[in-house]
């Protein structure tokens, strides 16, 4: 599906940019994009990588992440039947969700790309995409978040008087996304259109050595590194440490969401947050520190050689930022030739009538089009809305639940899927703009609900 959208977005772009005079900014639009992919996100995506790659190493070295899919494994053992219950796939999987539920963007993308590796390893079919691949990536396209953060930025920005009332349409948009998008994905997975073939012949077994880091299979992709069997035991005085540890963080999270009790003065701003918004962002500006802190202790306490693993993690940042290049250049550069030529602006001028006619408020039409394809492109509308209706007005109440309950599914799915050379997608695209649309749908009769 995707060879047909990419070639329509280029035509349809060159076309109607030759219609409206617009075909100098196509091309102009189309060598920027290109620029723009490699140097302003897949460079700058290798430090990133690199960095969260080698901590998932350590995480997986010792033992962290099998212990967190051993306590969700009923709820991903449902979601994705095909893959081991103690196969690495589900914590990399987990902590991904993790990361995007907290807003931790610069944590869920490597998280995730990993993730989409470790998958990779039970392919049978390499460059076609199999049911947990899609699942996983309706999910991540539903962009369940607990706090849509640049969305209360440009309302805060725009002096809102409440600019976090947007929290609880969002969680309650993107949960119904969420639901969508699973939904979807298990219905669509039986449709004889994507029912795969049996495979003829089983894939050749990756022979993983727990004692080493990784093993290279047929395709020179590492394999997924499995739990050490060797892990010493945490020692009563290693206990003590990380119990230590883990009472200075509990003071900081009280020092950030309950200032009061420890008799501090609360910050600018935090006052009027309620405590719900106290606690969320708390966990959030504490979440990145403590796994950056935490994983490497508790692993050098079980005897886990920490720099070496994490060096050996890091690498295989290089080699992902390189391998998503092309698939970022491509889809980068339909999308900003086909928005150059003003396609949105005439998609949107079309579907008007027919969108009033249903009760949907036309401003917001162009900020839902250009959702599946560019973050930065919608948060620009957004913040034209936010500047036009005023930050308190419903329309931009409404702009700021749906940024907050969708996501940019072709970059998502350009991005995971280029990590792994995967060229057939099935029935990722359509589970994932499904959840778009029902948590564009959501937001607007929560919205309505809530602000009248």
């Amino acid at each position: 599906m995707l060879n047909y959208i990419w070639l329509g977005l280029m035509v349809l772009a060159v076309v109607i940019g030759g219609c409206t005079d617009h075909l100098k900014e196509v091309a102009d639009k189309c060598f920027e994009n290109a620029g723009d992919a490699v140097m302003k996100l897949a460079l700058p995506l290798v430090g990133i990588m690199a960095l969260w790659l080698g901590v998932m190493r350590l995480a997986e070295r010792a033992g962290l992440v099998a212990l967190l899919a051993r306590a969700l494994r009923p709820l991903m053992v449902w979601l994705f039947p095909d893959v081991p219950a103690d196969h690495p796939a589900m914590g990399s999987m987990l902590m991904n969700m993790a990361a995007s539920i907290l807003g931790l963007g610069n944590a869920a993308t490597p998280l995730g790309l990993r993730a989409m590796k470790d998958l990779e390893t039970l392919n049978p079919r390499p460059g076609t995409a199999t049911n947990a691949m899609c699942t996983y990536l309706a999910i991540n396209t539903s962009s369940i978040q607990l706090i849509p953060a640049t969305a209360i930025a440009v309302l805060a920005a725009n002096k809102s008087t409440n600019p976090t009332a947007i929290v609880g349409t969002s969680i309650m948009a993107t949960t119904c996304a969420a639901i969508a998008a699973v939904t979807a994905a298990k219905i669509l997975q039986r449709l004889p259109i994507y029912r795969l073939p049996p495979v003829s012949a089983p894939p050749s077994p990756v022979l993983t050595d727990p004692t080493k880091p990784a093993t290279v299979n047929s395709a020179g992709d590492k394999a997924p590194i499995k739990e050490a069997t060797a892990l010493h035991p945490l020692q009563w005085w290693g206990m003590l440490i990380m119990a230590a540890f883990g009472l200075f963080f509990l003071y900081l999270f009280l020092r950030l969401a309950f200032p009061a009790m420890l008799g501090l003065v609360a910050p600018p701003g935090a006052t009027s947050q309620t405590t719900f918004i106290r606690i969320v962002d708390a966990v959030s500006n504490l979440s990145i520190p403590f796994m950056l802190s935490v994983f490497p202790l508790y692993a050098a306490l079980r005897n886990v050689k920490v720099y070496e693993e994490f060096v050996d993690g890091a690498k295989e940042g290089f080699d992902v930022a390189v391998r998503i290049m092309p698939y970022l250049v491509a889809i980068l550069v339909a999308m900003g030739m086909f928005r150059a030529a003003g396609g949105i602006e005439l998609v949107s001028r079309a579907l008007a009538p027919a969108m009033q006619a249903v009760g949907f408020p036309a401003p917001l039409l162009p900020m839902v089009l250009m959702r599946p394809l560019s973050g930065s492109g919608t948060l620009g509308l957004f913040a034209e809305l936010v500047k036009q209706y005023g930050p308190d007005s419903l329309i931009s109440r409404m702009g700021g639940t749906i940024f907050g309950s969708t996501e940019t599914t072709f970059y998502v799915l350009a991005v995971y899927f280029g990590s792994v050379a995967v060229k057939r997608t099935r029935y990722a695209l359509p589970a994932g703009l499904i959840a778009d649309a029902t948590g564009v749908v959501a937001s607007i009769i929560v919205c309505r609900l809530v602000f009248g």
